[in-house]
């Protein structure tokens, strides 16, 4: 299967919606303005395209000097396990291997937990840490 890979792409907010949606992240796709908008003020990105169709994407925020926060992973359910979400992450922490702090933040199921864990990610406890979260589920 020949898949594309691009840089700071722009995307169609339909696209957006499709592939979220897939991915059942509903918070997202409630207000596409919003989305839109934070795809228009991250710092990096990369999508994946099989022919013309946004299979998968990650998205960066972060100041590039001290930090980075991988902010959405996702591949479409049809490609998962092919090696596309392994791509897109190593493909961040390559470019951004000049950072001292690389965070995300995810679910917490073993699935989830392997997959990081195989791209070179620890979780936090691993470090003597903890990471703490303030949500707004309004806003």
């Amino acid at each position: 299967m020949n898949i594309k890979y691009v840089e700071n792409g722009v995307y169609e907010i339909k696209d957006l919606l499709t592939l979220y949606k897939n991915a059942g992240w509903i918070a997202y796709t409630k207000e596409p303005e919003k989305l839109a908008k934070a795809y228009r003020n991250s710092l990096f990105n990369i999508g994946a395209f099989h022919e013309e169709t946004l299979i998968g994407l990650i998205r960066v925020i972060g100041d590039d000097a001290s930090i980075i926060y991988v902010q959405d992973i996702l591949v479409n359910d049809d490609y998962q396990g092919l090696g596309i979400g392994s791509h897109l992450l190593k493909s961040v922490l390559k470019r951004y291997s000049h950072i001292r702090q690389i965070v995300l933040v995810t679910d917490d199921t073993v699935k989830t937990k392997s997959f990081y864990e195989k791209n070179g990610m620890s979780s936090v406890d691993k470090f003597d840490g903890v990471a703490f979260a303030k949500y707004n589920f309004d806003a």
